[in-house]
């Protein structure tokens, strides 16, 4: 049985494939604040599960992808139908 924190780290990882898959399908375009809004609820949920299965490289790569995340988010307050700069 897989406990909750894999679980979430699963999830994790779905969210982050799926904002990616998404964007290269054209889909979902990256200045959409759902796609870094995507990544960042992602790379949390992956940071969650390195509670009960430490890695320290995967930590370090799950704060940078959140970090630019949130900056992502806030840098485009929305940009829906703005046109891109």
């Amino acid at each position: 049985m897989v406990d909750v924190f894999t679980l979430l780290g699963f999830v994790g990882v779905g969210c982050i494939v799926a904002a990616y898959f998404a964007n290269q399908q054209g889909w979902l375009d990256a200045r959409d604040r759902r796609f870094p809004a995507t990544n960042l609820v992602g790379s949390l949920l992956i940071l969650l599960s390195l509670w009960t299965a430490w890695n320290f490289p995967s930590a370090v790569i799950e704060v940078i992808w959140a970090a630019i995340s949130l900056y992502g988010l806030i840098r485009r307050p929305s940009r829906r139908g703005t046109p891109p700069a």
